[in-house]
């Protein structure tokens, strides 16, 4: 018993639930393996999942820190990975998000974080430009350029601004939505104007319910682009996006190296460099889109 009291802990924090991230998770527990920590046989892993509700978080975070963990690991969920940083300034923090990370207070500047928290990021407004004009290709009859944001997400104002700026370029009117809850969500499906494509923006309460939303763009009849092939998995019809499981991987292999002494604020923050695109055909052809052989070629992962 002594002996497993004396294993390291890593602290997972999440905005989002378990059963939403298994192959990421794996995919984490993979790159930690690489590096020599194996779950339960030196390394311990406290899983801390809000379960969409981010009232929970500073409470959770709070938990963490009083556990004493080796580190806090916040990836694909901005939310938590705020909410870490307020709640210490000691523990280690290690995240993947999508948002800048200097802007929000994690680091000092990117190459120098100089603080106890580094990661990953994956880029969320520079990508909505390239994510429109796919969407637009796909579905070229679309006189309006939607986006589904969050409006509590740090990025959210920042996303709107890029839709609306990248619906204007493509001679495009653009219609911002915004929605948190089930209700919302819906209420905002039934907002959408007539000859409208869909931009669903990053953020961990739209990745949880992925599948809900792919089945209201398919009722809709509206095409739909997402960040995440996750989403095309569950019947979106095409993402465009970094891989996000390998990152998850990446990530463990970089907590190791904390866990092995290495100091965040010595740690550079990296930035995804390879991203994919991902279609749904069966999607496609309910919509009664025709797929340009041009973004056949492009595609990454197409489901037939």
């Amino acid at each position: 018993m002594r002996a497993q009291q004396s294993l390291p802990v890593v602290g997972f924090f999440h905005s989002g639930s378990p059963e939403q991230n298994v192959k990421r998770l794996a995919a984490f527990r993979k790159g930690l393996a690489a590096a020599g920590f194996v779950e339960g046989k030196n390394v311990t892993i406290d899983f801390r999942w809000a379960g969409g509700q981010n009232a929970k978080l500073p409470e959770l975070a709070a938990d963490l820190v009083a556990k004493r963990v080796a580190v806090i690991v916040t990836l694909s969920s901005t939310p938590a990975a705020v909410a870490a940083k307020a709640a210490t300034n000691a523990v280690p923090i290690y995240f993947l998000i999508a948002d800048p990370p200097v802007q929000l207070g994690l680091v000092a500047s990117m190459n120098r974080p100089g603080g106890n928290a580094s990661g990953i990021i994956t880029l969320n407004v520079e990508l909505v430009p390239k994510r429109l004009e796919l969407l637009r290709e796909i579905a070229p009859q679309a006189a309006v350029l939607a986006v589904l944001i969050n409006p509590n997400h740090p990025s959210a104002k920042a996303v709107a601004e890029a839709v609306q700026a990248g619906a204007k370029a493509l001679g495009a009117e653009s219609q911002i939505l915004q929605a948190v809850t089930d209700e919302e969500i819906e209420a905002a499906y039934s907002a959408i104007k007539p000859a409208t494509a869909l931009l669903v923006a990053t953020d961990p309460s739209f990745f949880v319910r992925r599948a809900k939303l792919a089945a209201l763009s398919l009722k809709g009849a509206v095409p739909t682009m997402f960040d995440n092939a996750e989403a095309v998995a569950a019947g979106g019809l095409l993402s465009y996006g970094a891989n996000v499981e390998s990152l998850w991987e990446r990530a463990g292999l970089n907590v190791a190296r904390i866990l092995k002494g290495e100091k965040p604020a010595d740690l550079p923050v990296e930035q995804a460099t390879n991203f994919s695109l991902a279609i749904n055909l069966k999607t496609a052809k309910a919509l009664g889109l025709q797929v340009p052989p041009k973004l056949l070629a492009m595609a990454d992962d197409v489901i037939e």
